[in-house]
């Protein structure tokens, strides 16, 4: 499923709600008439706003994490293996790891498949 339309959703709801709460305490200071949306006071607008805006941070920050975890973990594999003496040349090469069940390319046969 991907992220980015729910990291998008969650931005605009947080900015709309923050648009939101700002024109009602606009109409709290300009008049005596206290409207509520949906029974929510201005104050409640900014809070949804924080926790929206907040939540969409957190899941970008999340998915960046995950997509560049391969390369943290090759970069601290290769870090303990100096660390115990190998060479340089005696160290594995770690690549990416394969996706979708691809196979290396040795194990395929002449005509590809």
């Amino acid at each position: 499923m991907p992220v980015l339309p729910i990291i998008d959703a969650l931005i605009l709801l947080g900015w709309t709600s923050l648009f939101g709460g700002f024109v009602l305490k606009l109409v709290y200071m300009t008049t005596s008439f206290r409207p509520t949306l949906f029974g929510l006071h201005p104050s409640d607008f900014i809070l949804v706003a924080g926790v929206c805006l907040l939540f969409a941070l957190s899941l970008a920050a999340r998915t960046w994490v995950k997509a560049h975890e391969p390369e943290l973990l090759a970069r601290r594999r290769r870090a303990r293996l100096l660390e115990a003496g190998y060479d340089e040349s005696e160290q594995p090469s770690f690549g990416r790891p394969r996706l979708g069940g691809e196979e290396p390319e040795s194990r395929r046969s002449a005509s590809g498949f």
